[in-house]
């Protein structure tokens, strides 16, 4: 897959990802909604790692920077 995730697009994923876990580990938020932000920080942390957005390429975004010839 083409990579369209930027580099600051990572950095903001990755300090999400970690707002959101801190927020369900120290009990903030609680029950399904702490879940969905699990599953949202992982989901954040694997498109930040692979550097491919699925939604990204539905909606023909990308955030990576053109690299010249």
């Amino acid at each position: 897959m083409k990579k369209n995730v930027g580099r600051i697009d990572v950095i903001i994923r990755i300090l999400l990802a970690i707002v959101f876990i801190a927020l369900y580990f120290t009990d903030t938020v609680t029950g399904t909604s702490g879940i969905v932000l699990l599953v949202l920080a992982g989901v954040s942390v694997a498109t930040s790692v692979v550097g491919t957005c699925p939604l990204y390429s539905i909606v023909g975004l990308n955030t990576c920077p053109i690299k010249k010839k």
